[in-house]
């Protein structure tokens, strides 16, 4: 089982600038947005970036 790291989230829903955090694997930003997915399912989601949270 691979360890997982907490990430900061940031993104843009419907325009407006919000951040998660969230405990993932590798970070990368295809496995940010599923988790913002489950989050916001009839939003728009866009501009993921994802960084290390200190």
């Amino acid at each position: 089982m691979a360890q997982k790291i907490k990430y900061v989230i940031k993104y843009k829903l419907d325009g407006k600038q919000l951040f998660e955090f969230a405990e993932l694997e590798n970070g990368t930003e295809e496995e940010a947005k599923a988790a913002l997915e489950k989050m916001h399912t009839n939003e728009e989601v866009s501009d993921i970036k994802v960084s290390k949270a200190l």
